[in-house]
């Protein structure tokens, strides 16, 4: 129902294509799960304003994008630079199964959450079975076919 793109591939070659290191920003860590009729998406993101987040879903595929900067000024002296900086993007294939027009997001405490309902044609069903006098299919008109002939060329 959902695929991931690897974060750490596309850092890898996108670095191995020339990009700047800077240029691939930061992995959002993420955890997508299935509770009953939806999937759950839920990312790390500290620190994030949410007007910079941006979700879409084209061709099923959803991207989340966003970016954090450090408060820099000149002369200050940094002695520890561990917290990420920079864009981030992390992109999902979704299934056919899921309904991408009416996904839902919500970002408390620095953690992203998107529900994303499985489409009602995906979802378990059962087929009743009628039994009585008269068949409910019709297999009368169904007319075997033909038996092949031996040595017969089609």
């Amino acid at each position: 129902m959902l695929l991931q793109n690897d974060p750490f591939l596309t850092a890898f070659f996108g670095r191995a294509s020339g990009a700047p290191a800077s240029a691939g920003g930061f992995v959002a860590p993420m955890d997508a799960y299935r509770r009953g009729s939806d999937v759950w998406v839920h990312l790390d993101i500290p620190g994030i304003a949410a007007d910079s987040l941006d979700i879409s879903v084209e061709r099923n595929v959803l991207t989340v994008t966003g970016e954090r900067w450090a408060d820099r000024r000149d002369g200050d002296h940094h002695y520890m630079n561990d917290r990420a900086q920079g864009r981030f993007r992390r992109q999902v294939h979704l299934g056919d199964g899921l309904d991408a027009e009416h996904i839902e997001a919500d970002y408390t405490d620095g953690v992203l959450t998107l529900r994303i309902p499985v489409a009602e044609t995906a979802k378990p069903r059962k087929i009743s079975v009628k039994a009585g006098a008269a068949p409910a299919i019709d297999t009368e008109s169904i007319s075997p076919e033909p038996p092949v002939e031996a040595g017969a060329q089609g």
